[in-house]
């Protein structure tokens, strides 16, 4: 099953989609797909309200939106693909390389990312997000790290890399413009992914392939990621971790890049969960 929220921006409700394409209507057990709803064993309570026929079937055509709700932080790991960091120029980290998104970046799979105001170098990024489900200190190992994750979500770390890399101070104002955090379709309850480390990937750009790898070249991969962050911030239901992405951005091609514009439409999907498409706009 995939959870997922549908609706107008801002006047989302929960839901929750089965293998057979049904959507139905999680309302009747909870507000919301949110840190409080996993934390409270939310999934196995879908589960047995679907077995019980509890849930409204949801009919016709809605906008998806982005799968969770009340978003405590976003956490990203830099250059976890030695292709990509091969790529940019950089050193393959001997730790993983951490910055933050603002939840307000988070937009639907489908709606419209805006290219910032004086950009130049606006670029996509395909990656795995996974989701916490239970709260994470000093975690001894990733068997414990493992058992905090909720779910995994596919996840579009845009980011402007002039102002990221160009002008001086952290990565954070080339990574937290309006919209740059597309996520969803929906949310795949952890238990449903036999292993994380196994996910092909792939990002097109006007219909053409940009990048096209799996989730098993990530450097750290997703038990280690949540092990060490739990070692420097308390992990919390809700929160989102940004994996990383592999090779095949914009800034790792050949002169002249071809960073995004307005009017350009950016494709991507990793397998089993879900596909986004964005046109991008003018901010």
């Amino acid at each position: 099953m995939q959870l997922l929220r549908l609706g107008a921006p801002g006047t989302e409700h929960p839901a929750v989609r089965t293998d057979e394409g049904v959507v139905h209507d999680l309302r009747p057990i909870t507000p919301e797909v949110d840190g409080a709803f996993l934390a409270a064993e939310g999934i196995a309570r879908t589960r047995r309200a679907l077995a019980a026929g509890e849930l409204p079937v949801v009919e016709g055509e809605h906008r998806v939106g982005p799968p969770l709700a009340g978003i405590g932080k976003i956490i990203c790991i830099g250059l976890n693909y030695s292709d990509h960091a091969a790529e940019t120029g950089a050193e393959v980290p001997r730790e993983p390389v951490i910055f933050l998104k603002t939840p307000d970046t988070v937009v639907g799979p489908h709606d419209e990312v805006l290219v910032p105001r004086r950009s130049v170098k606006t670029d996509w990024e395909v990656e795995l997000g996974v989701v916490i489900g239970r709260t994470a200190r000093y975690l001894d190992s990733e068997r414990e790290a493992m058992d905090c994750v909720a779910g995994y979500v596919l996840s579009h770390d845009v980011s402007e890399r002039e102002f990221q890399i160009e002008r001086g101070g952290t990565w954070d104002k080339g990574k937290n413009c309006e919209t740059f955090n597309p996520l969803g379709p929906w949310l795949v309850p952890a238990d449903e992914v036999p292993d994380p480390q196994r996910l092909p990937m792939r990002l097109w750009v006007n219909g053409e392939l940009k990048q096209d790898s799996s989730t098993k070249n990530m450097i750290f991969g997703v038990a280690e990621v949540v092990r060490y962050l739990s070692q420097f911030m308390v992990l919390r239901p809700g929160d989102l971790i940004n994996t990383g992405t592999p090779a095949g951005v914009a800034l790792g091609q050949p002169e002249p890049k071809p960073f995004l514009r307005a009017g350009d439409v950016v494709e991507l999907e990793i397998d089993g969960l879900g596909r986004q498409r964005q046109q991008f706009g003018q901010a």
